[in-house]
């Protein structure tokens, strides 16, 4: 049956076109600290441009990568897009789950594993542990795969590796991925060091740098052009654009990305503050101002003025420094960074008692994508200085980005 045969999935499909922008932003599960980032309504996401997208679904055997953030905006909050699209007939046949799980419940790290989603009764298939690419008996009876989920615009952040085996995996069988995209909260400048490929791994796979200025529909379109996929593949690939977005807006997103991004603030600090993933220094996990502070038991008490003590909680079962009193800085009432600064990491260093202690060295060398920068910090340079043996990489990165940018 044609998926707009019948009056009820027409009238829901009615009720999408015309509300989908208003009030696409008001329910928020989240309340920034410091700034706050005023959302921008005129902003529509591709999960919103039903009447773009539900057409090439039609009559399609669907699969779904997707996350708590694919969502579609309504006057009354939000509704999941496998939700909605279910609703509307359209066949979902599986959904498939990247970092942290379809309903996003999972530890930074933990496996996801293979289900049912109770909601739906969709097959869910984890892309998180040692599945991280769809093998060809998961995609073999699916006509189209949509990708639909929220970034911010990292490196590390798992998603756009995710991104890549997919359209990788789609590659081989001829599948066509389509990517709704969605606006980058990080997606105004590009910064920090560039990936060397010796050092490819989940969290990076290509040579860019760790701010990387693009949406997940323009990094997709790179993917393919600059031949990144597996072998020099090309996927068939459509990018449903967002309307009204530049790199320049602020975007607030109203539903946390991951567990332990759980504002605006955590968001704009991330790319600084993620590097801590890759040392012994407690970067927020265990507390609830997630990557808006940093501390150690193992740093100069006398340097700082702020205290604080990690334990397990929601996104975080284990967090470093567990029960210690973490001594270093309070960083929740900062403004959104046009930037990513080393200054904070080059702090905790200094005021690190015993050096040692300090770096997680095949950790950190994952998150930086290179050697050098734990070896700058050691050596004393400062963020000036290390910031110089960047820009030749920016400036080469930014010429090829150039190519591939959908907003301005």
């Amino acid at each position: 049956m044609p998926i707009l045969s019948n009056l009820k999935s027409t009238v829901f499909l009615l009720f999408l076109a015309l509300s989908c922008c208003k009030g696409q932003q008001k329910q928020e599960i989240n309340t920034p600290i410091g700034e706050i980032i005023t959302p921008l309504p005129e902003i529509k996401v591709a999960a919103n441009r039903t009447e773009v997208y539900l057409p090439m679904l039609q009559g399609k055997k669907v699969g779904i990568v997707a996350n708590p953030t694919s969502v579609i905006f309504h006057d009354k909050g939000y509704t999941h897009l496998v939700d909605s699209l279910v609703s509307l007939g359209v066949d979902v046949k599986k959904v498939f789950a990247p970092e942290h799980g379809f309903r996003g419940t999972a530890d930074a790290g933990e496996h996801v594993k293979d289900g049912v989603d109770a909601k739906t009764g969709v097959p869910i298939i984890s892309l998180y542990g040692k599945n991280r690419k769809p093998s060809k008996q998961q995609l073999d009876e699916l006509d189209v795969m949509v990708f639909d989920i929220q970034d911010v615009g990292v490196r590390f952040y798992t998603f756009i590796a995710t991104l890549q085996l997919v359209m990788e995996a789609c590659a081989e069988l001829g599948t066509p991925i389509m990517v709704l995209d969605r606006p980058n909260p990080n997606g105004q400048y590009v910064d920090g060091p560039t990936m060397m490929k010796e050092h490819a791994s989940y969290l990076g796979l290509q040579p860019i740098p760790l701010v990387y200025g693009m949406t997940m529909g323009e990094y997709a379109q790179m993917l393919n052009g600059e031949g990144w996929l597996e072998n020099g593949s090309k996927a068939d690939l459509t990018v449903v654009q967002l309307e009204n977005y530049t790199h320049a807006s602020k975007y607030h997103l109203p539903i946390r990305p991951s567990p332990n991004l759980p504002n605006d603030v955590s968001i704009t600090l991330y790319p600084s503050l993620g590097l801590f993933e890759g040392t012994n220094v407690n970067a927020g996990r265990g507390t609830e101002f997630q990557f808006q502070r940093y501390g150690a038991s193992f740093m100069d008490s006398t340097q700082y003025e702020f205290s604080y003590v990690p334990e397990p909680n929601f996104g975080s079962k284990t967090p470093k420094e567990e029960g210690k009193t973490c001594y270093g800085k309070d960083l929740s009432q900062s403004p959104r960074m046009n930037e990513m600064t080393l200054r904070w990491v080059i702090d905790a260093y200094k005021n690190t008692l015993d050096k040692s202690k300090f770096f997680l060295t095949s950790g950190f060398t994952k998150h930086a994508g290179t050697t050098l920068l734990q070896q700058q910090i050691e050596a004393g340079l400062s963020e000036d200085e290390i910031k110089a043996t960047w820009q030749d990489d920016l400036e080469n990165f930014k010429k090829i980005r150039e190519k591939y940018l959908i907003y301005e």
